[in-house]
């Protein structure tokens, strides 16, 4: 069995761009789509955690929006990044996106990109993608550094985290995995059905833990459904050698428009996921070192 490349020393993947088509849609959840895209007969180097690029204006159907948005901010509206669902061992390339929306007081612009990958894309579809870049992956030397794995993800920081585990349980590393899952309702969840699967497939190495802040459902599941947010609490209970656990944190982070409503405000932003749960862990006993994290804004 080979290792995977070590991100740190192992040369850095060639950034180039792919012309893809679309080979299938698949609905993940009510905001949620996985596009599965054929590649040709490329090898395509990367590792689990990698994402891809996406630019708006390759889109014809976002063009009047686009010049609007670039007339009102000035700028060019940037390509957006999506991290890759699928492993490197798998056949298709895939990107989950989640729809964002607009939320009249918190969202300065109404999002453009998400939405029309989540709805407008049907199989079929050309477009360009640019990979592979990201730091939040998995090192070579994993195995020699814990053997228990914990991904404490919400809502689409969930995508990266499914690639790894996929990636980990395929090679058979020698590796627990604790996946704590935070969502509003059971709905909410993305990958359930292949999340149950994979549990099923491996036990005593993939435990799942849903934790669902709106949603008092027991629905029926391979996984273990907590009722409420993620707090020291649960940490406490899915995490009993803080010390030793290696912690892969995704999810919503503060963005700068958050950071600059604040300090027109004079008050200090609120936190979301990933800087509540930064506190969560230090508070159980998680070191500084053993945290990778990646922030959806």
């Amino acid at each position: 069995m080979t290792s995977p490349p070590d991100p740190e020393t192992a040369p850095r993947p060639k950034i180039k761009e792919l012309e893809v088509i679309v080979a299938q849609v698949v609905r993940e959840s009510p905001e949620a789509s996985t596009l599965v895209l054929f590649t040709g007969n490329d090898r395509l180097e990367y590792l689990p955690g990698h994402f891809v690029t996406v630019a708006p204006h390759q889109f014809p159907a976002l063009e009047r929006f686009i010049a609007y948005f670039e007339e009102a901010k000035g700028r060019k509206e940037p390509a957006r990044a999506y991290s890759l669902s699928s492993a490197p061992h798998e056949r298709s390339l895939a990107v989950t996106i989640k729809e964002e929306r607009y939320v009249s007081g918190v969202t300065r612009y109404p999002p453009l990109l998400s939405p029309h990958l989540v709805w407008d894309i049907t199989p079929g579809t050309r477009m360009v993608v640019t990979g592979f870049s990201g730091p939040y992956t998995l090192p070579a030397d994993i195995e020699s550094r814990t053997d228990h794995l914990v991904h404490l993800c919400a809502g689409s920081g969930i995508v990266p985290n499914m690639s790894m585990i996929k990636e980990a349980l395929h090679r058979g590393l020698r590796l627990r995995h604790t996946l704590i899952y935070a969502n509003r309702t059971w709905k909410d969840a993305i990958f359930r059905k292949q999340l149950d699967a994979l549990a099923r497939a491996h036990p005593g190495r993939l435990r799942i833990v849903h934790a669902l802040s709106r949603d008092q459902a027991q629905p029926r599941s391979h996984s273990e459904v907590r009722q409420g947010r993620v707090n020291e609490a649960l940490l406490r209970e899915f995490i009993p050698d803080p010390s030793a656990a290696e912690v892969y944190l995704c999810g919503p982070g503060l963005t700068k428009h958050d950071r600059a409503a604040a300090r027109e405000k004079g008050v200090e932003p609120a936190p979301r996921f990933l800087e509540s749960a930064m506190t969560h862990l230090a508070a159980v006993g998680v070191p500084a070192e053993r945290i990778n994290r990646e922030s959806y804004g």
